[in-house]
């Protein structure tokens, strides 16, 4: 009789011991909610420009790349830190210049374009800006994986409001800078491509030092956030059409 209950007792363990391994192999799916988030892919942004891109004088947290990626994830959009090819004092030779080593490999999801202030800056022909910015238009396009609705482009703020300019022909520096949006935007808008324009916002400057970076020339964290304001809502129309 005891041994029989012995082996009964030993049965029933193996048993409960089983159970419970059981028990434990299984993964609870009620939330995996984590997990489809790490599944998701990031969206990539591509920002090509000059120091109105790369945020000259201000925080980078605070540069209107990074403030357009921040907004589209308070949206729901996971996104890649944004891929910035810009420097200070670039033109569009400069930035074609820069692209071509960077290299960066597409497609992106998003890719923005703001260039020309060094171009009029300098006095260089315009005939050469209309070139190059279509040959830049072109390229984005592609960075975009031939997607014209995955591509947006910035028009060139008027640095004649600024202190900087104070002393030069004010007039003169907005007349040329709407002479180079209007290339732009003709170039942009004949591609179907969206024409985001902060030129006005950048007036506002005149008579709002907010609006001005520390160094008296470029736009502070506050007007990129303006920039942002007017470019998000057109950015989430494109990326719900597809």
């Amino acid at each position: 009789m005891k041994t029989r209950a012995f082996a009964i007792m030993i049965i029933f363990i193996a048993f409960s011991c089983g159970s419970d391994s059981q028990k434990h192999t299984i993964p609870d799916k009620s939330d995996n909610s984590d997990e489809m988030e790490q599944e998701q892919p990031k969206l990539r942004y591509l920002a090509l420009g000059d120091s109105y891109s790369i945020g000259e004088s201000v925080d980078p947290s605070m540069r209107y790349p990074v403030q357009i990626a921040d907004s589209l994830e308070k949206r729901g959009y996971l996104m890649e830190d944004p891929r910035i090819i810009a420097v200070t004092g670039w033109t569009t030779s400069d930035l074609k210049a820069g692209i071509a080593a960077a290299s960066p490999q597409g497609p992106y999801d998003l890719v923005s374009l703001l260039i020309g202030v060094n171009n009029q800056y300098r006095g260089l022909d315009m005939n050469t800006y209309k070139k190059e910015f279509g040959e830049l238009i072109d390229q984005s396009i592609l960075f975009a994986g031939n997607n014209t609705g995955r591509v947006i482009v910035l028009s060139i703020p008027d640095w004649g409001v600024t202190p900087f300019a104070s002393g030069r022909d004010r007039e003169k520096i907005a007349r040329e800078i709407d002479q180079y949006n209007a290339i732009n935007k003709e170039i942009t808008m004949s591609k179907e491509i969206v024409w985001i324009d902060v030129t006005a916002i950048s007036r506002l400057a005149l008579n709002d030092a907010t609006l001005i970076a520390g160094d008296g020339l470029h736009p502070s964290g506050k007007m990129y956030t303006e920039w942002v304001r007017l470019a998000v809502p057109e950015i989430v129309k494109m990326l719900k059409e597809e």
